[in-house]
């Protein structure tokens, strides 16, 4: 992925949430380039992720094309960022 400033891929999680475990390994394990927002820790994190979501649902993962992804499976995560260009 190009290195951009203000508009990187995002994810809102938390280390208690399997889905979202599941998915920061994944953008580990691809080398992806992207913001991790720990709902635990950031008070306005939830917000932001519904805000984004429309849902309390996590993870959220927002893209730089405006989409976004609430608890993704590995396959439609993976092929979200192969489109973006983003697994390395």
């Amino acid at each position: 992925m190009n290195a951009q400033t203000d508009s990187r891929i995002t994810m809102y999680g938390a280390e208690w949430c399997g889905d979202c475990r599941r998915s920061k390994k994944l953008l580990d394990t691809l080398n992806v380039d992207y913001d991790y927002v720990d709902l635990e820790a950031v008070v306005e994190g939830a917000a932001q992720a519904e805000a984004i979501s429309g849902r309390k649902n996590i993870p959220v993962i927002a893209f730089p094309d405006g989409t976004h992804q609430v608890e993704p499976s590995d396959s439609a995560l993976h092929a979200k960022l192969t489109e973006l260009g983003a697994a390395k």
